[in-house]
């Protein structure tokens, strides 16, 4: 069995089959702020569902990109330094410089693999838009991850995390290279710096979810810090209006649901 755990914003701890992957530390609490570079920062608006103390054992860390609200201070003084984390090649450079050793830059396309005990866990980075093109100067390189559990060699569960990108129609690619997905984590808010869409709004979500058409959407990162102006109604207002392909399950901070694995 197979499930996903709400830490919070875009935090998520992944049990799939017998692993456990981390996503987006951010453990900041309330009133602490995120710093998003050039001076930019965001004040949080809630807590996390728990600390990194009370952390199962972890596999990896799976990071979209280098933000402070997808990986803080705290991330960093408190994670165990030795673990691999995927992620860009922007992100795995600082990373590096703070001593986490194994971190590792994805290109779009390019794939890891963890093996044990007759399953193995792929990640594959995809990619994505943190805003528009006026913006991608200023804005540190963002990946998606098509994360995909295999038992005896047959794909049980396969699932995308959307990372901080807005829904643009080359996404397509993801669903045409894997095709049936599971699930898809998206990461919604509407975020706007500067008066700039970096992070997709609720009408962008349904977008993507028409696009790539998974089976389950699991709605995170909204309502979490300042910058974040579509709250998660938006997304279900729209997917009730567009009667959305698949099924939509929010989920509350602290939290589990399981994913299905394929007979």
């Amino acid at each position: 069995m197979s499930s996903l755990t709400f830490v919070g914003n875009a935090t998520t701890v992944l049990r799939l089959g017998g692993f456990t992957v981390l996503t987006d530390p951010n453990f900041l609490h309330r009133g602490q702020r995120a710093y998003l570079g050039y001076g930019l920062s965001s004040k949080r608006l809630v807590d996390p569902a728990f600390p990194p103390s009370s952390l199962p054992k972890l596999d990896a860390v799976l990071l979209s990109h280098m933000h402070g609200d997808h990986f803080d201070r705290v991330a960093r003084r408190e994670l165990d330094r030795g673990l691999p984390v995927f992620t860009t090649g922007h992100a795995a450079r600082r990373l590096d410089r703070w001593g986490f050793s194994a971190a590792e830059g994805l290109k779009p396309w390019e794939t890891r693999e963890i093996e044990r005990g007759g399953e193995r866990l792929r990640v594959t980075s995809v990619p994505g838009a943190h805003g528009p093109k006026l913006a991608s100067a200023l804005m540190p390189p963002v990946m998606g991850s098509v994360v995909e559990l295999e038992r005896d060699g047959r794909t049980v569960l396969r699932l995308y995390i959307t990372g901080d990108t807005l829904c643009r129609p080359w996404l397509a690619e993801v669903a045409e290279r894997f095709p049936g997905l599971d699930a898809m984590v998206i990461h919604l808010g509407g975020t706007r710096v500067l008066g700039m869409l970096l992070t997709m709004d609720g009408k962008q979500g349904a977008d993507l979810v028409q696009l790539v058409r998974p089976g389950l959407t699991v709605p995170v990162h909204y309502e979490e810090y300042g910058v974040m102006k579509s709250p998660l109604q938006d997304f279900v207002d729209e997917a009730v209006v567009r009667e959305l392909p698949g099924t939509l399950r929010p989920i509350e901070r602290g939290k589990s649901i399981e994913f299905t694995h394929r007979p």
